[in-house]
This record gives structure tokens, sequence and C-alpha cells, in this order.
């Protein structure tokens, strides 16, 4: 059974884990086409995304970790399908089902969906994220990291985390790890994000510290040199000085191409459930 990644874009990804295919995040805007990030802020594409909603394939899902024009963007608002749900925070499914996509989820944290298809099962769970440090994140819009456990006759498969727009801020996020152990994968949102100067995203200093609570076994760094806001370059996460300092393998990668997500070091299918 397929698990596999292919990287579209800033933070959008499809996603085949079995016989599901999900989307995350749909940032379909051309290079030189500006993203709306709300209070009359916009910043400018630097980059061309890899597919477009008309090479999509059929899609299960929909994961949106927060409403800002470079994860949502009026392409995808045109273009998606309707029929498909949307799984993401509780505002931003209010205002998507406002735009009739009526089939959009809102989940505060801990919530969870589970899809399924014969034997298998995917559920999605809403972690916690904070877009910003403290105090300054009032003015982002509400966010949520994302935990994906894909299982077969009961079995998991795998478990996927996707961080979302956060900061690192242990308080927020200290729980993700006891509540979801044994991470396979991370999809990791970095850029250093600067909005009027503050920090708003992860940097490689803020996206080493989150490698060490969740301890995934890999970390696949997204989000990371769309957009003119992105201030912080992928190569000082991937310095040797910063992967170093994590026991998790860090792969790389590129616009349009597609990774194997299927764990390394154990056999498919090993692993029970873990009670969350």
């Amino acid at each position: 059974m397929e698990t596999s990644a292919t990287f579209i874009g800033t933070a959008t990804v499809l996603l085949r884990l079995g016989a599901f295919t999900l989307l995350t995040d749909p940032n379909f805007l051309h290079r030189g086409q500006r993203a709306y990030l709300g209070h009359g802020l916009w910043s400018r594409r630097l980059t061309e995304p890899a597919l477009g909603p008309a090479d999509l394939p059929r899609l299960d899902g929909i994961v949106l970790s927060h409403l800002h024009g470079d994860h949502f963007d009026r392409v995808a608002r045109r273009h998606l399908p309707r029929d498909v749900p949307v799984l993401t925070t509780v505002p931003a499914a209010r205002r998507l089902r406002k735009w009739h996509f009526d089939d959009a989820v809102g989940l505060r944290a801990w919530d969870d969906v589970v899809l399924h298809h014969a034997a298998e099962t995917l559920r999605v769970t809403s972690v916690p994220a904070r877009h910003g440090p403290t105090g300054p994140h009032l003015a982002m819009p509400t966010t949520m990291g994302s935990i994906l456990d894909w299982e077969v006759d009961g079995v998991r498969r795998l478990r996927l985390y996707i961080s979302g727009d956060t900061r690192f801020n242990r308080r927020v996020l200290r729980d993700i790890p006891s509540r979801f152990p044994g991470v396979d994968t991370m999809l990791l949102h970095l850029g250093g994000t600067r909005v009027l100067g503050l920090l708003v995203t992860m940097d490689a200093r803020d996206g080493l510290q989150l490698a060490n609570l969740i301890r995934p076994r890999r970390i696949i760094p997204i989000h990371y040199d769309d957009y003119g806001v992105f201030r912080d370059p992928l190569s000082n996460f991937l310095a040797p000085d910063v992967t170093a300092r994590t026991d998790a393998a860090v792969t790389p990668i590129l616009r349009g191409e597609t990774v194997d997500l299927a764990p390394a070091g154990r056999v498919a299918g090993s692993a029970p459930i873990t009670a969350t």
C-alpha cells in the first residue's frame, strides 16, 4: 500500500496513505501574485506551485491548518471541489461554509475525525499550535497542527504530524508527544515568517526545539521559501550543527518531488494502536 507525500509548494502537500488521498493547506497562486494575510497585509509569491487544482486526483479530505492567503487562496476557493471534507479550525470552518464548502468541519484542540475505507481508517486529530508569540498571536488566525493516524485492520501503519504555522512554545505544545508518541514523520512548517517585524512561524531554532520535543523518526521541512515574508532560509535548518542536534532523519523535499512515507527501521504494520 502506498504511503507518500508530494510537495506542491508552501505548506501544500498531496498525501497518499493507503486508500486515502488528502491535500494540506491548498495554495495555488502563481509567482508574482499576492497572498492576502489580513489587516491590509500581503506578500508576493516567489515560486510556482508544482501542481494546480486541475492536476489533483480525487480527494478524500483537505487538512487546513488555518485560513491565511498562503494556505487557502482564491484559486483554491474557486476551483477545489465543494463536496470534499475540509478539516480545519472552528473559525475557518465557519468562513468556509459561507463560501459554500458545506463539508467544512471545525475542530478544537484534541478533536478528531475518522475516515473509513474497507479495512482502513484514517484518524485526523487537531493538536495545539500558536501562530506567533504570545499576545500578538491574538491578531493572527486561529491555527492548528494535525496528527494523522493511518490504520489497517486495527494496526497503526503510520503516524504523521503536521506542525501547522506555529511558533515553538513549550507550554502550548507540550502535551502533543505524551498523547501521540511514536511519530513516524513530521511535516515541519519553517520559513521564519516575519510580519511587522514579529516572528510568527518557526525559524531553524524553533524547528529544532520542536523536533526535540516531538522526537519523530523523520522530518520533512516545508513552508520555507515561497513568499517574501519567509525570512529564515531552509539552509539554516539543514546546517550540520542543527541537524546533528536531533535524532530524526531530515529529508529535504523540493516542489514536485515525492517521498515515500513508509516508517524507517520497522516492518510496516508492527506497531499496535496507541491509546490517545
